[in-house]
C-alpha cells in the first residue's frame, strides 16, 4: 500500500533516508546505463585494441577494419562508459566522448537515458521541494500554552487555553476545535478505550473561526452538555484517563498551503483555579505582545467542585 503511492512515501521519509534514496537513484541509473553503453561498445568492437589503433592516422594495423567508426568515441573501458553515462544524463559535455551515427541502438539508448534522467529529476527534486515546504513547518510557529486552566468566567466554570502565532504573516480561515479522549462504556457494556467526543468552545470572535492577529484565550463553558461536567480538582492527576486534544487548522497566507497544529492536555496538565496573565499591552499607540509570559498563570478564587455541583447548589459561589 505504501509503494502504490511512492511519492507520498518518499516525502514522509526522514531526511537521511530521503537523501540516501536521492543519491542512490542517480548513482544506480548512471551505473545501469554505464553498463548498457559498455555492452554496446563491446558488441560493436569498440573495445578491441586493434580497432582503437586503426582510428588514428598512420597507426593502422594489418587485419583491422579500414575506416572503423565506433558507436561512441573514446570509450575504452567500463570506467569511460560510466563517465559517458554521467555526461549524457546530466547534460555535461566535455568534448571527448560523443555518440556517432554508426549504431542506431546507441542513439535509442541515448534517447531512453535522457527521458529516464528527466523523470528521476522531476520525482526527486519534487520530493525535496515538498519536504522543504511541508505545512507542518509553518505549524512550528503556532504555539499553545503548556498548561490549560479551569476557572470561573461569567459565573461558570470554563476550560481555557491560550494560542498564538509567532509570525507576522497571517493564518487565513483559521479554525480551532477540541476533543475529549477517554475510556467510556455504553449501556450495553461495550467498552470504547479511546472514545473521541467533540466539545463546544467559545472564543473572542465567536464560533470555531478565529482571527489570530494576537494571542487568544480559547475557552469551553463546562455545562450539562460538556464531557467535563463531572470533573473536579480531585480528578486532575496523572492516573486519570483523560486527554483533551486541540487542533488548529488554516491556510498559510504566503504559500496557500493548508496547515494544522495540534496539542493535547493530560489531566495533570490542567490547572484548577488559575487564569492566564495578560500579555497584550499598548505602547506609544501600538500594541505589543510579551511572549515571555505566554504560559504564565495566576491563582484566582474558584470553587473546588464539579460544574454539576455548582449548578445544583448556587450557595457554593
Amino acid at each position: 500500500r505504501f509503494l502504490q503511492d511512492v511519492f507520498t512515501t518518499l516525502v514522509d521519509l526522514k531526511w537521511p533516508h530521503t537523501l540516501l534514496i536521492f543519491t542512490m537513484s542517480f548513482l544506480c541509473s548512471w551505473l545501469l546505463f554505464g553498463m548498457v553503453w559498455w555492452l554496446i561498445a563491446f558488441a560493436h568492437g569498440d573495445l578491441d585494441h586493434s580497432t582503437r589503433l586503426q582510428r588514428d592516422p598512420g597507426e593502422g594495423v594489418a587485419g583491422a577494419p579500414a575506416g572503423f567508426v565506433p558507436c561512441v568515441t573514446s570509450i575504452h573501458s567500463f570506467t569511460s562508459a560510466f563517465l559517458f553515462s554521467i555526461e549524457v544524463q546530466v547534460t555535461i559535455g566535455f568534448g571527448g566522448r560523443m555518440v556517432t551515427e554508426e549504431c542506431p541502438a546507441a542513439i535509442l539508448v541515448l534517447i531512453v537515458q535522457n527521458i529516464v534522467g528527466l523523470v528521476i529529476n522531476a520525482i526527486m527534486l519534487g520530493c525535496i521541494f515538498m519536504k522543504t515546504s511541508q505545512a507542518h513547518r509553518r505549524a512550528e510557529t503556532l504555539i499553545f500554552s503548556k498548561h490549560a486552566v479551569i476557572a470561573l468566567r461569567e459565573g461558570k466554570l470554563c476550560f481555557m487555553l491560550r494560542v498564538g502565532d509567532l509570525r507576522k504573516s497571517m493564518i487565513i480561515s483559521a479554525t480551532i476545535r477540541m476533543q475529549v479522549v477517554k475510556k467510556t462504556a455504553s449501556l450495553e457494556g461495550e467498552v470504547v478505550p479511546l472514545n473521541q467526543i467533540d466539545i463546544q468552545m467559545e472564543n473572542p470572535v465567536g464560533g470555531n473561526s478565529i482571527f489570530l492577529v494576537s494571542p487568544l484565550i480559547i475557552y469551553h463553558v463546562i455545562d450539562k452538555n460538556s464531557p467535563l461536567y463531572d470533573i473536579s480538582p480531585l480528578n486532575l492527576h496523572h492516573h486519570e484517563d483523560l486527554e483533551i486534544i486541540v487542533i488548529l487548522e488554516g491556510v498559510v497566507e504566503t504559500t496557500g498551503i493548508t496547515t494544522q497544529a495540534r496539542t493535547s492536555y493530560l489531566a495533570d496538565e490542567i490547572l484548577w483555579g488559575q487564569r492566564f496573565v495578560p500579555i497584550v499591552a499598548e505602547e506609544d499607540g501600538r500594541y505589543s505582545v510579551d511572549y515571555s509570559k505566554f504560559g504564565n498563570t495566576v491563582k484566582v478564587p474558584t470553587p473546588s467542585c464539579t460544574a454539576r455541583q455548582l449548578e445544583e447548589d448556587k450557595s457554593i459561589m
